[in-house]
């Protein structure tokens, strides 16, 4: 029997004996109970306690208790899971027939010993409408999922909505085999699930189940080993000898052993998973997320837990009338008034980021980004804050773009993102992009995408790690969850340059550029100008198909002619001759690549709150800005500066 933290629902599991002559106590009560519920005070006449049946035999049977100061009370409710090793005695075979049956497992394309079925979820009157079904549910997919189930298979009643609530687990109703049953006094249909599709919308429930189902697995083996040993001990005399060791207990169809990863939606942490991206989001007021956080926990998964939510709740607190000097009394006050009941644990969201174990404390996402963005205010004020975060901006080419996105992202400047890279980060990338020697090998996207949901975890982030392709291109642009507002182009091949500027055009996106050299920003307000050349028109009428076989000689010769290759850098110029001859590809420096960002969020911005920012190239060149000649403080005794360009004069002291 184990107890859920923070539930009211205790949860017990029986293997039952697949011989009908080894008759349990146990089964006796769960029969007493089902045929009761099902009975329904003369609802289904045809049902008389007990429900005897013959599924039950070797059948896992799951059930609930409610537990109040530590004490259990009576089963409220059950479930029943039957596995191939049974499948001859599936409920839903014979409602089917044995032709029919089969004929289902061939149209779906499923193996007979790959497939569950799940049945007899019955709940008593005094607990329904308090989501104990929905928990059972949970469980006994949760086992299916675990035992390695590919599909589950079951018989649903229609009449009070069963198909639909099935359906949220991700059943389906099989075509043609609804029809009614004089035994249910209803319709009931044959329905459907298939694992590797997960569960529906109770996903992540299930998920922390899966962790729930392996400590009651531990149980019944360890149960089942007692009474083998026992009843060896009683049917035996004391041994002469020493006795040879005894195989342990097996569970019937256990393709996972209960020391493998933790289930899908729990796992992969590291160089286990590096495609894991996405923040898993809880918030403890919901009692499907309590269930799955405390699953979570129970878990070597989480391996960092970073509660600061006090600190945040007397900054949000403070950052609301700045000008008020509270007491610590008033201080408390304003926090009990904030948290309307709540404990602090509860307050909020947890996100975990299954990439590091970590599993952080967070404002609600309102306050959160109040508080996260209260120093921009003054130069970015909340109404203008509110309107960039309605903002969808894409990336393309996360080694530059890396340090755009994420300028983006602090800044607040949009609020939900697509990131396109096929790139994996390399030892020779750790000299501009923040990151760490550890996430060497990581796609560039997803790198990106998890540094910035460290710095919000509510964002909504899209990646594209195969890169821009003629396939995704118009999905990134118009489709996943929406348009983007702002192309910020980063790429280093000319096909996808062209590509994502035709399509930007066609379509009124904004396209801006750091080049990454002598401070160069490129902006092209499409969304102005739809008939403006691409790039300027430097590249005359070329397009993006006749640039997609190109030289090494002939790629760094347009991409000079792109960026104007009477502008760039000495340093740039002197470098292109020796690529791939003395140097591996064209020089890029963490400063420049930094400056860059800074530049790209400055032009972003300006262009989704509508200020002027119009088309064209600008340089802010460090070597000119830095040079002795724009010393302000020269001649003022202040420097040794000989220069006078750019000083100010301020007037003398009274």
């Amino acid at each position: 029997m184990v107890l859920i933290m923070d539930s009211p629902w205790t949860f017990s599991a029986f293997l039952a004996p697949d011989d009908p002559r080894a008759g349990t106590e146990r089964l006796r009560r769960i029969r007493l109970l089902r045929g009761r519920v099902l009975f329904d005070g003369g609802r289904r006449p045809a049902f008389r306690e007990p429900d005897d049946q013959v599924q039950d035999l070797g059948a896992w049977h799951f059930t609930a208790r409610r537990t109040r100061d530590g004490v259990h009370g009576p089963p409220l409710g059950y479930v029943r899971l039957l596995t191939p090793a049974t499948a001859p005695r599936f409920q839903s075979r014979e409602f089917l027939g044995d032709a029919g049956y089969e004929q289902v497992l061939r149209a779906e394309g499923l193996a007979a010993d790959a497939v569950f079925e799940h049945s007899r979820l019955v709940v008593e009157h005094r607990a329904r409408k308090l989501g104990l079904g929905l928990h059972l549910n949970a469980l006994a997919v949760a086992a299916a999922h675990e035992l390695g189930a590919a599909a589950m298979i079951g018989t649903s009643g229609t009449a009070d909505g069963q198909d639909r609530f099935h359906s949220r687990f991700g059943f389906h109703p099989v075509a043609g085999t609804r029809r009614y049953v004089e035994k249910y006094t209803e319709d009931v249909v044959i329905l459907l699930h298939r694992t590797a599709d997960g569960a529906g919308e109770h996903t992540g429930l299930v998920d922390g189940y899966r962790l729930l189902f392996r400590e009651l697995m531990a149980e019944a083996e360890a149960a089942c080993a007692d009474a083998d040993a026992d009843t060896e001990a009683k049917a035996s005399p004391p041994p002469t000898s020493p006795p040879t060791a005894k195989p342990a207990f097996t569970i019937p169809h256990r393709r996972v052993p209960a020391s493998s990863a933790p289930p899908r939606g729990l796992t992969a942490i590291g160089p286990s998973d590096p495609h894991r991206w996405k923040p898993v989001l809880f918030s403890p007021a919901r009692h499907d997320d309590r269930v799955a956080l405390a699953a979570l926990l129970n878990t070597d998964a989480v391996r960092e837990v970073a509660d600061s939510i006090e600190d945040q709740l007397e900054e949000l607190i403070r950052s609301r009338d700045p000008g008020r000097t509270l007491s610590a009394e008033e201080l408390a006050a304003a926090r009990r008034d904030q948290l309307e009941g709540a404990q602090p644990w509860d307050y909020g969201t947890w996100a975990w980021y299954p990439w590091s174990g970590r599993l952080v404390h967070v404002l609600p996402c309102e306050e959160y980004r109040l508080v996260r963005t209260d120093r921009n205010r003054g130069k970015i004020d909340r109404p203008d804050q509110r309107g960039l975060l309605g903002k969808r901006v894409g990336v393309i080419g996360l080694s530059v773009g890396n340090s755009a996105a994420l300028t983006l992202a602090q800044e607040g400047v949009a609020g939900a993102f697509k990131l396109a890279d096929f790139d994996t980060l390399s030892v020779s990338n750790l000299n501009r992009l923040r990151a760490g020697l550890h996430q060497v090998g990581v796609n560039k996207a997803v790198l990106a995408a998890r540094q910035m949901f460290e710095i919000d975890p509510y964002l909504d982030i899209e990646i594209f790690p195969a890169g821009l392709t003629e396939d995704n291109l118009r999905e990134f642009f118009l489709g996943g969850h929406g348009p983007i507002d702002l192309l910020v182009e980063e790429c280093d091949t000319p096909w996808v340059k062209l590509a994502a500027r035709e399509a930007a055009r066609d379509l009124g996106v904004p396209v801006v550029m750091d080049a990454n050299d002598r401070g160069l920003l490129d902006v092209e307000r499409f969304d102005h100008e739809p008939r403006r050349p691409l790039l300027h028109g430097r590249l005359g009428p070329l397009t993006a198909g006749q640039c997609r076989d190109l030289t090494p000689a002939e790629r760094i010769r347009l991409v000079l002619d792109m960026v104007d290759a009477e502008r760039v850098s000495p340093a740039l110029a002197a470098s292109f001759p020796e690529i791939g001859r003395t140097l591996s590809s064209w020089p890029q420096l963490a400063s420049g690549v930094a400056l860059g960002g800074a530049l790209v969020t400055e032009a972003a911005r300006r262009i989704l709150l509508g200020r002027d920012c119009g088309s064209g190239r600008f340089y802010v060149d460090l070597d000119e800005l830095i040079a002795p000649d724009r010393d302000v403080t020269a001649g003022t005794g202040a420097g040794t500066g000989t220069g006078q360009a750019g000083a100010a004069s301020l007037p003398s002291a009274p």
